[in-house]
């Protein structure tokens, strides 16, 4: 079970370790979550795979047996065993955060524990679910929302060693994320597929690619495609400006097209953010259709053909490349052994190129955000790495 200040858990005997998923999917899920099951039971202990993130321990009554059934599952290498081969996570995923609880979203069973408009802490609730179940460690694999409540449970007194993933790549601490590599491989399959049919019609292609606040992945995408143009949240763009280049590279270009992408979180100057719906658990708006529009306002200005393809959950679908089941394996095995050791307040991490673990702290520092100088040329929208040598991998 926990222990107040989270500095020490058994590591002999009877460790009991809860995994969730919290947040979007990436590919690369499953096979970490069956290398640390794998791990754990290894060296004796057991594994509890907490269902649908945060969620689960939001909406497990441990009065009721049911309730836990649904939300909290043991897991043992037989469990496993084929997990790693599809994308996306098992044990399901959701953007939860108990910390802050829309009065729609509070349990049956706990409404008569809170009072008020909300949003409601119910962090009490969550900790009393981690006793219940016997959970000495938690394990969260997640990006800088999902981690940032990790956090949380550490500072709680509850042991934890965290897991980053996000396709955007975007969590401090780590030179990468779990599902990133996929990510841009399939953007630059998409984008390379698009071209038959751009150059088809001769056309100009705006292709919408996800990244939520950080470029990074419409960046990396489009220098790895060599595209003509790149958008990126970090520098809003001029429209005419844009489409005279544009119009320029078409011209330029034997096969007479142009390809230009648009991160989803990228602005058009003197404008805002695409958002639509209402705000989730951790302050988040659904974001996207700017690479709509801006295709619409590019043909307005140029009356030139537009294929306007938003890349969108195929970014983030199907099974990992190698690199991600690389990555995601070897963070398992890091993990579960930190945990094991009796580490806590940690997240794992690669860094200069070796695997190594940063304090859980550092989610508590927003976002990475790409490195114009270094890497974007502001004035020609298009990604210019200016130097390469001691850099990570993937350059931020």
């Amino acid at each position: 079970m926990p222990h107040p200040g989270g500095t020490q858990v058994r590591s002999q005997i009877d460790v009991r370790i809860g995994i969730l998923t919290g947040g979007g999917d990436v590919p690369g899920l499953n096979p970490c979550i069956k290398a640390v099951v794998n791990r754990v039971h290894e060296e004796g202990h057991e594994v509890v795979g907490i269902r649908r993130g945060w969620g689960g321990l939001l909406g497990t009554d441990p009065e009721d047996p049911e309730s836990v059934a649904r939300n909290l599952v043991p897991l043992d290498p037989g469990a496993v065993r084929t997990v790693d081969r599809s994308g996306g996570t098992f044990l399901h995923s959701s953007r939860t955060n108990p910390g802050r609880v829309a009065p729609s979203d509070v349990p049956d069973f706990l409404a008569g524990s809170v009072g008020g408009d909300g949003p409601y802490d119910l962090t009490g609730h969550a900790l009393r679910v981690i006793e219940h179940a016997g959970i000495d460690v938690l394990i969260p694999i997640g990006g800088d929302d999902t981690l940032s409540y990790g956090l949380r449970m550490h500072q709680e007194g509850v042991p934890t060693i965290a897991i980053p993933k996000t396709m955007d790549n975007d969590v401090n601490g780590t030179d990468y994320c779990i599902g990133f590599s996929t990510a841009v491989t399939r953007g630059v399959q998409f984008i390379h597929n698009l071209r038959t049919s751009t150059g088809s019609h001769e056309r100009i292609a705006v292709v919408e690619l996800f990244g939520r606040y950080s470029g990074e992945t419409s960046l990396i995408t489009a220098y790895l495609a060599g595209v003509d143009r790149a958008l990126i949240p970090e520098v809003p763009f001029d429209l005419d400006r844009v489409c005279a280049l544009l119009m320029a590279d078409k011209a330029a270009n034997p096969s007479n097209y142009a390809m230009v992408t648009i991160s989803e979180g990228a602005t058009i100057a003197g404008g805002e953010m695409m958002l639509s719906g209402e705000a989730d658990a951790y302050g988040h708006r659904k974001l996207g259709g700017i690479g709509q529009v801006t295709g619409e306002l590019i043909k307005e200005r140029t009356g030139e053909g537009i294929v306007y393809q938003q890349v969108g959950y195929l970014m983030r679908s199907g099974s990992p490349d190698s690199l991600d089941l690389m990555v995601a394996t070897n963070y398992a095995v890091m993990a579960a052994d930190l945990a094991l050791d009796g580490s806590t307040g940690r997240m794992v991490a690669l860094r200069n190129g070796s695997y190594s673990s940063v304090p859980i702290s550092v989610t508590g520092e927003g976002v990475k955000r790409v490195d114009v100088d270094e890497l974007y040329d502001a004035a020609a929208y298009r990604p210019k790495v200016r130097h390469v040598r001691g850099k990570p991998m993937f350059l931020y």
